[in-house]
């Protein structure tokens, strides 16, 4: 039932034009419905004491909604703002028939003020429409005092510049839906579809067959579906052609149960006839699933198309989609297979194609269309028999049509909330491990912000956010793992012990190498200088020697420990020139590996190797493009 006040318009719209053109007559916006059709939100201030007042800012309000375009969901918002606001001032205000934002009394900032402290606890803990109402009071206030020769009284400017005094709720994202979830849905959806389709042709088939009732029969279904298919005879007229179920022929008593309440019997017969050519809100359900697997789009953005929001071309489709809340307006290409001669007509699994679905849906509705004249065609409109007449409208959310209803019929059942905006968000996830978390790609039908605050926080994103963290973890936690071998005098001697470089993975000819000095890379040595994990297979190290120490290949030998020392200075003097930052993120894990090494020696070999040092005059083996770097 509407609301107070509030007037929903048939498909196609014609506004009303009976409001008062007193000042203190009803206010009417008309805006557009998530479904494609228009609903008229209307307003009277003389419903209230305030009604100067209220007619104030319903004044604004249709200004704003006029300019604005608005849809007609955010109307009924502010009708609401101005209808809680004047009922609170009505109650509370002393004089409330001379209130007015134009007057200094009554004070409408206490009562601003007052109305607001109230608003939360008529709403359950953490809901959002508290600040929704208050925010779209501000609004129209603000709107007010940006006028010339509106005056506004009293401190309401100090409240439209400052906060609002409301916080903004919290709302309960919903989940998408699981993998298997999802398949089920698009599995039951494909077939109801191939049902659907069949149960049409059928139906066309048959009234194709079937002559006028008034002179083949009125006993005839085929000629009761030519009736309807050509609109000859309107639903109400066959109705009182008929008998009473009792007496109704027995070829139409068959198209029904036998357990069928004889009361609706013959509604229930006109229904089944109508649902034989045209499709129902609960058939659209199945479409709907479909398009919206198929495109990824919001279940908003698929049911507002019509036949001029599609362009077709030879292997794509081009499909402008609007998405009234958001007001944004996208157009994006959907690949499709050209038709071949071998192509299955009947596939055993869904076909996601854009076209081929679109296709099939305005095929299935240009009848209907050119039965009440729209142009152009929609893609999701429903014919119905709510009384004795048929009328046609687009997708709706009426009683045994919805999806929850469509789920029950199905016998089909989902973990969590039936929702079918759940299946958006499933898309999503889907786009999010194609692009490996690329949040600009996957955000690329709305802001970067909206997707943090509505998409990011799915199941299956945290799964896959914490596979990544993991991998990332794992990766730091090999290389630290995968680090030289540091050995020791005693060490180095056991080498040629049968077994002792087997366990290290050294042959006999690579431990000879290490200790001949054939391998020494400076401050280590190498077991393969050819198979680097920082180069191509095949490939001479490149980052020999100053990454050595954070190398598996690495094994270093005490014989080292003098080019360790040089190294390490090396690196103090790097330290002094670089900023902490630039350093860390440098030679950080460079400098904690060779202070490691050169703690696992002892004070003795230390200071030998100092005093090799000093009498050979040893300097730091470094590559002539180390030292461009170091001293860069």
């Amino acid at each position: 039932m509407p609301r107070r006040g509030e007037h929903k318009g048939n498909f196609p719209t014609s506004r009303s034009q009976s409001a008062q053109e007193s000042r203190i007559g009803i206010r009417e916006v008309t805006g557009p419905e998530g479904n494609g059709a228009k609903a008229t939100v209307s307003l009277d201030p003389a419903a209230f004491d305030c009604a100067g007042l209220a007619a104030e800012l319903a004044d604004e309000w249709v200004e704003l909604a006029t300019a604005a375009g608005l849809h007609a969901g955010t109307n009924r918002q502010y009708r609401r703002a101005i209808r809680e606001f004047c009922e609170h001032v009505d109650a509370t205000v002393p004089h409330a028939r001379q209130a007015s934002l134009a007057r200094a009394d009554p004070d409408l900032h206490h009562a601003v003020t007052e109305w607001i402290r109230l608003l939360p606890a008529q709403h359950k803990a953490g809901s959002r429409t508290p600040a929704w109402l208050a925010g779209r009071l501000r609004i129209l206030v603000g709107r007010r005092i940006e006028h010339r020769g509106r005056p506004v009284e009293g401190h309401l400017h100090r409240w439209v510049d400052g906060s609002i005094g409301l916080r903004r709720g919290q709302t309960q994202e919903l989940d998408e839906f699981s993998r298997s979830d999802k398949k089920k849905l698009v599995q039951a959806a494909w077939a109801d579809r191939l049902a659907i389709e069949s149960r049409i042709r059928r139906g066309w088939d048959l009234a194709d067959s079937g002559t006028d009732p008034a002179v083949g029969g009125w006993s005839e279904p085929a000629n009761l579906l030519w009736a309807i298919a050509n609109d000859a005879w309107t639903c109400g007229e066959i109705s009182r052609h008929l008998p009473g179920w009792s007496a109704m022929p027995y070829p139409l008593r068959d198209l029904l149960p036998r357990d069928i309440v004889p009361v609706t019997g013959k509604r229930g017969l006109l229904r089944f006839l109508v649902r034989q050519l045209f499709l129902s809100n609960l058939d659209l359900q199945a479409y709907r699933i479909l398009l919206m697997a198929a495109t990824g789009r919001a279940s908003e953005e698929v049911t507002l198309l019509d036949e001029d929001d599609i362009e077709f071309g030879p292997r794509s489709v081009m499909i402008d989609f609007s998405k009234w809340r958001a007001q944004a307006h996208t157009r994006q290409a959907f690949s499709t297979a050209a038709a071949e001669p071998t192509a299955v007509l009947h596939p055993s699994k869904p076909k996601l194609d854009a076209a081929e679905i679109i296709r099939a849906l305005l095929e299935l509705n240009r009848p209907l269309a050119k039965r009440v004249g729209i142009a152009p065609v929609p893609l999701f409109l429903r014919a119905a028999l709510p009384g004795s007449e048929m009328t046609v409208s687009p997708l709706d959310r009426v009683a045994g049509g919805t999806f929850r209803d469509w789920l029950k019929v199905k016998g089909l059942s989902v973990d969590g909330v039936a929702d079918i905006r759940r299946l958006r968000k499933s898309g999503k996830v889907e786009k999010a491990i194609a692009f490996k978390g690329r949040v600009s790609d996957i955000a690329d039908d709305h802001s970067v912000e909206t997707f943090h605050s509505h998409y990011a926080h799915g199941t299956t994103l945290r799964v896959i956010a914490g596979n990544v963290i993991t991998a990332a973890q794992q990766r730091w936690f090999s290389q630290a793992m995968n680090g030289p071998v540091v050995l020791s005098t005693e060490a180095e001697k056991s080498l040629r012990e049968p077994g002792s470089a087997a366990a290290m993975g050294l042959s006999p000819e690579e431990v000879e190498e290490l200790r001949a000095g054939e391998l020494d890379m400076g401050v280590s040595s190498c077991k393969n200088p050819l198979d680097s994990p920082y180069g191509r297979p095949g490939q001479l190290c490149p980052v020999a020697p100053t990454r050595c120490l954070e190398c598996r290949n690495a094994f270093v030998l005490p014989s080292n420990l003098p080019q360790l020392l040089l190294f390490s200075a090396h690196l103090d003097q790097l330290q002094l020139r670089l900023t902490p930052q630039h350093f860390h993120a440098l030679w950080g894990q460079s400098r904690v590996n060779v202070t490691e090494v050169i703690k696992a020696r002892t004070d003795a070999e230390i200071a030998i190797a100092r005093r090799q040092i000093a009498d050979e005059g040893l300097t730091l083996q470094l590559p002539l493009a180390a030292h461009v770097e170091f001293d860069a």
